[in-house]
């Protein structure tokens, strides 16, 4: 772990399409930094994992379920889905294409996620997730997202909309009937609960990360009637 002295070393900065990004190693962990924001670490991963296994438990026993992840990350989710035989295929969607290099080959993150990556089920689809999701006319029976801090907090322009009615409506098109929606957030939120329910999500419910201190992280759950 980290020490209150260790300075955190540079090993990539691009400018992307969406703004500078930044990989460091502090100590032991790999950061990921986003015009200046922290987003995220490999320190942990317990929610990460987490919202996969939520949705799949969600789920009917359905064959071969299609699982669409919203941010690739430090590769937690990927890692932990591509480890689940039960998923048929998985679909990782990634605007930051520095970040997609970091995971591949011998990139610095392809110690988390080189399996997965290798891994048949496995697609990458390089583009920005709110687009996808508006657009896309393929069908999931999952969509585990986890692109921003959560519905209360988001930093990046855009993002918001994700979570507001017409962001939802969305999401609902992208999964098949009876599919489940999972969402990661920094802190819960009883507004986005009552979001989800005002677009038509059923069975919706929030899930917590224990943690030491502090609020927990949190996923939230809902289900597309059908």
């Amino acid at each position: 772990m980290p020490t209150s002295y260790d300075i955190p070393e540079v090993l990539d900065r691009r400018e992307g399409p969406h703004g500078e990004v930044v990989l460091r190693r502090h100590g032991e962990l790999l950061q990921i930094i986003a015009n200046g924001c922290f987003l995220m670490d490999t320190s942990d991963g317990r929610s990460e994992r987490m919202l996969v296994d939520a949705a799949l438990a969600a789920l009917d026993e359905r064959p071969d379920p299609h699982v669409l992840i919203g941010g690739l990350g430090v590769g937690f989710s990927l890692a932990h889905a591509a480890a689940n035989p039960r998923w048929g295929r998985i679909t990782v969607v990634e605007r930051e294409p520095a970040i997609i290099d970091w995971h591949r080959g011998t990139g610095p993150l392809s110690a988390l996620s080189g399996r997965a990556l290798a891994d048949p089920r496995t697609n990458i689809v390089e583009t920005d997730l709110v687009g996808f999701v508006n657009e896309t006319c393929a069908t999931f029976d999952a969509l585990c997202l986890d692109i921003d801090n959560g519905p209360d907090w988001t930093v990046t322009d855009g993002n918001h909309g994700l979570y507001a009615r017409t962001g939802l409506t969305s999401c609902a098109r992208a999964l098949k009937p009876g599919g489940v929606l999972a969402v990661w957030s920094a802190k819960p939120s009883a507004e986005f609960e009552q979001s989800l329910a005002n677009a038509g999500f059923h069975q919706v419910r929030t899930e917590e990360i224990p943690v030491a201190r502090g609020v927990p992280d949190v996923v939230h759950l809902a289900v597309r009637p059908g």
